[in-house]
Order: structure tokens, then C-alpha cells, then sequence
């Protein structure tokens, strides 16, 4: 599911041979043949997708679009395909009039950002917990050079290889990797995005220095994690679970967040947005029909989750390395 000459190329006067070897070679572990019960399936399922001929694909419209001519046996032997690597959590996506409606309108998380951080154009971009890849579809629609994509969901490296059997998208690749799996010698980056990461920390200092050490000399960090409401300088640490997730280890309150920045050295910083999540942004859908926010909000009380915490507020703050 990974492209390794295509990828060695794009990389190739990016890094060094050494850091493209290892790279490679510690994202190729990651499909042994015990990785994931499903991945025999997940790989019929890319091979079976039907071809499409030529055609065109957009990468800068809110849903990700391929514009394909089906026959009506391919198309539906298509949608079949791409449904059976459900769920599909970020998008959404257009592949020849099949709408892939994520549970995410991650589109509407773009929005908010697009016009407040650096032009990507002609960038080296970094995407932690890239999931399937809509975002970085997303920056290379604003001709971003490069962009490497991690997540180490095996699934959604699957969901973009099938995506990108049906739209031209190098230089962007998703690799199934964590930020502390890529190799040493950096930092090589332009612009590092992490969306949806820091929560999921234990420790957010380790994690906000690793994404430091991504970035070139005056690079941009783009980070979008949940925060608790209010002004004062607190954290709220969820016990047990927040909006039923399992692995949410600190809601740093705005403030807090950007003092955690200042004190790992990053400059300029900036909070873009703060938006409390609604359901009409994550939502079940037929392509991830599991429980969604809807479930994880009080039935009485939708400004707070089932827990008894605040409802999810996410922000978005953009800083650069010093």
C-alpha cells in the first residue's frame, strides 16, 4: 500500500539517503503479515477497485473530488469497494458521484485555518494523524512541494491508497507511522500540522517537542487540539473517559496551551479559533455508522458530555519554532 520508488523519489535532495532508507524500512514493518487481521482484506478490496480511464480530480473543493465517466457496473462495484473499508472518518470525498460522507466534515475544520496560516505552496509539510489523508489532499491542492502524512491506523493508509487509485496525489504519501517512529536527524520541515494529537498524550511536553524538532529554523507549527473553556491557566484531566474516548490525558485551557508552547520555545503564537464541536460536524453516517458525538454529549444538557465535563471545544493555534 506504500509506493516505495515513487516515495524514495519525492524524497530524494529532501533528506539524506540514510533518513530515507530507514524511513522506508520502518514503515514497510508496519504490513507483516500479523500487523492487522484484516489487512489481506483491505488489500483485495484496493486491488478489486475498478479502473476509471482517464479523468479529472480537484483536490481544492471542500469534498476531495474525482470526476469520473462510470459505467453503472463500476460504479457500483466502486462504492461497494470503498465502503468496506468503513469507517471513514475524515473526508468528505467525490469519486465519480459516490459521496464517501465521513463522520468528520473535516472540510469545515480546513476552513477555519486555511487563510491563517503560512502559504503552503511550494512547502515541505509535515502531517501528524493524518488519518486518510483528506488534509494533506487539502495542502497539496494549495501546491504544497511535499507532504508526508503519519498515522499509525492501518486502515486509513488503506483508505488512501484507495483514494489515490482514483486521483494523481504525489508528492503526498501517509505512512503508517507514529511521530516518535521516524528517524532521527531531524528537523526537515517547513510547516507541521497536528490535528487531533496532543489530547491523546500522556505527556503533552514530550510530544509539542518532538513536533519542535520537525521544523526548520522559523518553521510553523499548525496545532489543533481540545481545551477547556475559560480564561484562567488550568488543565482539567479527565478520569476515566471524556465524551467516551478512552486515551484523553488533559484539557488544557487556552491559556494554558499557549504557555505550553512558550515553555517547549516555540514564538509568535497565535489562536486562530476556538470552536465547540457540533453534531452537525461528527456524526454517524452509512460510511461510519458507529456511535458519534450525538452519544458522547448529556441528553439534558448538550454543553456537556455524558461524563459531566465540558462539551468538546477545540482550538486551533499557529506558532513557529524559534
Amino acid at each position: 500500500m506504500i509506493d516505495v520508488d515513487r516515495l524514495r523519489d519525492d524524497l530524494t535532495g529532501f533528506a539524506s539517503d540514510e533518513w530515507i532508507t530507514a524511513l522506508i524500512a520502518v514503515s514497510q514493518e508496519k504490513f507483516s503479515d500479523d500487523a492487522h487481521g484484516d489487512l489481506p482484506r483491505w488489500r483485495e478490496t484496493i486491488a478489486s477497485l475498478p479502473e476509471s480511464g482517464k479523468h479529472e480530480f480537484d483536490l481544492t473543493l471542500p469534498a476531495v473530488t474525482a470526476r469520473i465517466d462510470w459505467a453503472e457496473k463500476a460504479r457500483r462495484q466502486a462504492r461497494e469497494n470503498l465502503l468496506r473499508l468503513s469507517p471513514w472518518r475524515k473526508g468528505p470525498f467525490d469519486i465519480g458521484n459516490i459521496r464517501i460522507d465521513s463522520e468528520w466534515r473535516s472540510d469545515l475544520k480546513w476552513s477555519r485555518f486555511e487563510n491563517a496560516i503560512s502559504p503552503l505552496a511550494d512547502r515541505r509539510v509535515l502531517d501528524v494523524g493524518s488519518g486518510n489523508g483528506y488534509y494533506a489532499l487539502r495542502m497539496r491542492g494549495l501546491n504544497a512541494r511535499l507532504i508526508l502524512g503519519i498515522d499509525p491506523t492501518l486502515l486509513y493508509v488503506a483508505q488512501f491508497a484507495a483514494l489515490t487509485h482514483f486521483m494523481q496525489a504525489e508528492p503526498v504519501h501517509i505512512l503508517p507511522l507514529r511521530l516518535n517512529e521516524l528517524p532521527e536527524s531531524l528537523p526537515l520541515f517547513d510547516t507541521t500540522f497536528s490535528m487531533g494529537v496532543l489530547y491523546h498524550q500522556r505527556d503533552p511536553f514530550e510530544h509539542l517537542q518532538q513536533l519542535k524538532e520537525t521544523l526548520r529554523s522559523d518553521g510553523e507549527l499548525v496545532l489543533e487540539t481540545l481545551i477547556a473553556p475559560g480564561d484562567s491557566s488550568g488543565v482539567v484531566i479527565p478520569e476515566g473517559r471524556y465524551a467516551r474516548m478512552r486515551n484523553v490525558w488533559h484539557l488544557p485551557t487556552a491559556r494554558r496551551l499557549t504557555e505550553w508552547l512558550s515553555e517547549t520555545g516555540f514564538i509568535d503564537t497565535r489562536i486562530v479559533d476556538q470552536t465547540f464541536t457540533r453534531c452537525e460536524e461528527q456524526r454517524s453516517t452509512e460510511w461510519m455508522s458507529f456511535e458519534s458525538l450525538h452519544e458522547a454529549l448529556d441528553p439534558s444538557d448538550s454543553n456537556k458530555t455524558v461524563e459531566g465535563l465540558p462539551a468538546p471545544l477545540r482550538a486551533i493555534i499557529v506558532c513557529k519554532r524559534n
